[in-house]
This record gives C-alpha cells, structure tokens and sequence, in this order.
C-alpha cells in the first residue's frame, strides 16, 4: 500500500467497533474512515438514537463501558430513575452521559443539520482520529418479522422483547429511496482508497443495512480495492448478540462457511478464527485465520495487524 493509503471499514456496534478500535490504534492518524450503520437508529423519547454510531465514537473515544459494551463508562442514571418515576418508559436505558449526546443531536438535526455533520462535529468534539459517517443521511430502518408477533422494529424487538420472538424474515425500510451518504461516496471514490474491511458485526442486521443502500453493494461487487471480512462466528458461535440465534431462525447453520457463502462475490479474503482453521471458502475468495476473539485491547490491536497483514500490509508499516 502506498503511503498515503486510506482504509474503509463497515461497522455495526459492538463487535465492529471493537476492530475499528485496533485499527485505529496501529494506522497512522487520518487513514481511517468507518461506515456506521444506521439501520438501528430509531426515536425515543422524542430523541434521535444512534446506537451503532454511539458504540463507535465511544469506543474510538475511550469512553465506552466495558462491561456492558454499550454505553459509557461511569455513567450514571439520575435521569432514568426520575423517568421510571413518572411512569415513563424505561424498557430503553440512557444514561446521563449518553443522554446528553442524544439530546445535542436532535437539537442539531432539529435545526437542520445532516446526521453526517452532527456525526463529524460529536467525533471532533470527542477527539476521534478516524473519520466515522453514518452510511446514509436518509432514514433507513430495520425491521424484523417475527413468527409470534409480526412485524417488529428493531429496537423494540432487540432490546424491548431481548430478541426473544423467533425470526422469519428481515427488512430494511426506507433503503430503496436512500443515498449514500456524501462523505461515503468520496471514500468510495477517494483513489487514494487501498482496501475496504467488513468488522466482525452480524452480517444480516449490521452490514445487510449498509449494503441495501443503492451503490454500496455495487461498489464491493465492482470493488477496484482488495475487500476484507472478519467473521463474527468462532467455531459455531456468535461472540456476542443475537447472530447465532438469528441464523438458525432463518434456516442457516451458525457457522463461518455460512458467513463466507453470504458474503460470496463480495470479498476477497475472510479472516475467520483459529478454530476454523482450514475453512473451505466460495472460489475467489481466500480464509485466513486468526485469533479473532477480542477481549483485551492488545487483542484488537492484534487482530488489526493480522488483518493489515492479510491485505498485503506489512504491520510495521502502519504502526
């Protein structure tokens, strides 16, 4: 890669997050830049939610929680508690501290900003080197039908029911008539582009979300950069979240095969973990493998070298 190459990387929250925070760390300051998704962006409490782009800048900030994964550290729940008080609902936490990020974006979106340049100013704000951008301005949204309860949006089902109801089918509305959006698309253009990452976050409810929006899809389909995939499944098991779950709802075996089959004409190398070593992977793509499972900040750090490495990067280089 050359000196001034720059990376892409899609992202959900958790577990995506977590490798932007490696990547972040070993690349040199301003050549990275993650898609967020936003298909779980809803509104609450008349406030505009964004819990995949909260995970990212929090992580990437070093505010996150590392407990529960979600949320920032040390919060506190003065305003929950009054809430619950009232007779408010309460089935969706929000801390004091990511209360206030939620109210400074409604306000700014309120007074005519796009969700990208709200996006931009909270990463400025929270001293974020990498550039993250929600992967469109234009509301898309996930939805999930459920044998027992129909049709359900995705927090009330993700968090409210605790992904208990079982899945038939996903969606993702909005996603016709959506936009790329603009500082996406001049990453996607951007000839300094060196490669594109898809983080280790549930394919169908993280990156699916990402690839519905015209030209994103075409992009990796047409890719002129190498495309890289971590598995978010290790030897059968999702990491965290509802993955695995999901997976055999919809008749698909929970397996690194089955993510390497959904992503099929899509990427070129998966990075799968140890355990799957010797995966058999669709013609035209390559497995790597590696210790995928992230625990530590040296594990993600780690992982990021490996992946720099899978992509003809030599990890010294980018440290």
């Amino acid at each position: 890669m050359s000196a001034d190459a720059q990376l892409l990387a899609l992202s959900g929250g958790i577990g995506g997050a977590k490798l932007a925070l490696g990547l972040d760390r070993v690349l040199p300051a301003g050549r990275l830049t993650v898609l967020a998704n936003t298909g779980d962006d809803f509104v609450h409490l008349g406030l505009h939610v964004s819990p995949d782009i909260d995970t990212l800048l929090y992580t990437l900030a070093g505010l996150d929680d590392p407990v529960r994964g979600w949320g920032r550290k040390d919060e506190t729940w003065t305003f929950m508690a009054a809430l619950k008080a009232l007779g408010g609902e309460d089935w969706f936490l929000l801390g004091d501290g990511d209360l206030a990020t939620h109210v400074e974006r409604s306000r700014l979106l309120a007074a005519g900003e796009t969700l990208s340049a709200v996006t931009e100013r909270l990463r400025s704000r929270l001293g974020i080197g990498s550039a993250v951008l929600p992967m469109s301005d234009d509301p898309v949204r996930t939805r999930v039908k459920t044998k027992s309860e129909g049709w359900l949006d995705f927090q009330p089902y993700f968090v409210g029911r605790r992904c208990e109801p079982e899945v038939e089918a996903l969606a993702f509305d909005g996603a016709e008539d959506a936009r790329l959006a603009p500082g996406v698309a001049a990453a996607l253009d951007d000839p300094a582009l060196a490669a594109i990452i898809i983080c280790p976050s549930n394919p169908y409810l993280s990156i699916d979300p990402i690839l519905a929006v015209p030209g994103m899809r075409a992009s990796l389909e047409n890719r002129r950069v190498p495309v890289l995939a971590v598995s978010p499944i290790i030897a059968g098991q999702a990491v965290k979240g509802p993955t695995a779950k999901m997976m055999r709802e919809l008749g698909l075996e929970p397996s690194a095969a089955t993510v390497a089959r959904h992503y099929e004409g899509l990427v070129d190398i998966l990075v799968v973990d140890e355990a799957d070593e010797g995966l058999a992977v669709p013609a035209g793509m390559r497995a790597v493998a590696a210790p995928t499972w992230m625990r530590t900040l040296e594990d993600r750090t780690r992982l990021a070298r490996r992946v720099l490495e899978a992509l003809g990067w030599q990890a010294g280089a980018a440290s």
